[in-house]
């Protein structure tokens, strides 16, 4: 065999071995590594986590690991481990899995409706990496409630419901400091000026519009109903709320889960800070997280002289409105015969 020969059969074998080692090469750099059915699902890492830590979150979701971490380690990954909430998609090569583990996707917090502190410190834990015990503690830390005017009873009127973006692993004083610069975003001076107007601080206002929340789902109304106790402020009568003594029957049986249709008399003679039929004014503190629409209501009232109001039997949902108490009592007892007629003992 001929020298030329020899050294084109070499040159060709050479040129076999490297194309399939460069296949082999390119198939364990961008072949898919997943090993979940899933379309996309994703995986937190803690603060703190090392490398090490990353490999056990990964295991269940990576089909080769040494094929994975050779990508990983010429990316420089393994010194720059990330937490947070990271993305991962069905077939994922491991470029792309290396990369989506280097981007953090925040977390969309939706939230309303919430009854106190201590039950909305638990949703928002649910969400995030901070639990609901630090997320408490940040919030009612007392340097914190000191510089911005709020204390223990009334800082849940810091927390404007709305949709925000938050990253998992955000802390709990990060999340508090968060909720302070939006809760002075919302408040703006024209807001501020026109809750002035009312005789109200932007807390009182909150603390009110609870009240006008929990009274009426109806938006439409809520600016009257708001207008009927920012009437009954002025003449100094006491508010004289349900929701209030429901709010403090709940409190005083540590049980914000049952559900409280109807109040009695004795229930509004209980002894309670946030009973306002035998305390005038405003209770110490919110007795829910009220939306934004009722927060309007309050600093946008409707102009009456009502100074009653009852549920409606006519019109669900809907109250009936009265100037004086011989108008007012007729209303009552219409609401009265019809809840009685329901069988309603609670």
């Amino acid at each position: 065999m001929s020298l030329k020969k020899i050294i084109t059969i070499s040159a060709v074998a050479i040129i076999s071995v490297l194309l399939i080692y460069g296949f082999i090469l390119i198939s364990r750099i961008f072949g898919a590594n997943t090993k979940f059915e899933e379309k996309e699902l994703y995986v937190y890492v803690p603060t703190g986590a090392t490398y090490t830590d990353v490999k056990k979150i990964l295991e269940p979701y990576v089909k080769n690991f040494d094929n994975f971490e050779l990508v990983a380690e010429k990316r420089s990954y393994p010194e720059n481990v990330k937490s947070g909430r990271f993305l991962l998609k069905k077939d994922m090569n491991n470029i792309d899995l290396v990369r989506a583990m280097r981007s953090n996707i925040p977390v969309k917090l939706v939230f309303n409706n919430q009854e106190r502190l201590e039950n909305f410190a638990g949703r928002i834990g649910a969400e995030i990496e901070a639990d609901s015990i630090s997320l408490l503690k940040a919030i009612k830390d007392p340097a914190f409630l000191a510089e911005n005017g709020f204390n223990e009873e009334n800082v849940f009127a810091m927390f404007i419901p709305n949709t925000y973006e938050i990253y998992w692993n955000t802390s709990a004083e990060k999340f508090r400091d968060k909720m302070i610069k939006e809760y002075h975003n919302f408040w703006t001076e024209e807001r501020i000026a026109k809750a002035k107007a009312q005789g109200l601080t932007p807390v009182q206002a909150t603390i009110l519009a609870s009240i006008v929340h929990k009274e009426s789902v109806k938006k439409d109304e809520r600016p009257r109903i708001a207008g009927v106790y920012l009437n009954r402020l002025r003449l100094e009568m006491p508010l004289q709320a349900d929701p209030t003594v429901i709010y403090a029957l709940k409190l005083r049986d540590n049980n914000f889960e049952q559900v409280i249709k109807r109040v009695f008399y004795n229930d509004l003679v209980m002894r309670s800070p946030y009973n306002t039929y035998v305390n005038k004014g405003l209770p110490p503190g919110p007795i829910a997280m009220p939306d934004i629409t009722a927060l309007e209501a309050v600093i946008n009232p409707e102009k009456n002289d009502f100074i009653y109001f009852c549920a409606s039997v006519e019109r669900f949902g809907y109250h009936e409105f009265a100037s004086t108490l011989a108008e007012h009592n007729v209303n009552a007892k219409k609401y009265s015969d019809w809840i009685a007629s329901q069988g309603v003992t609670r």
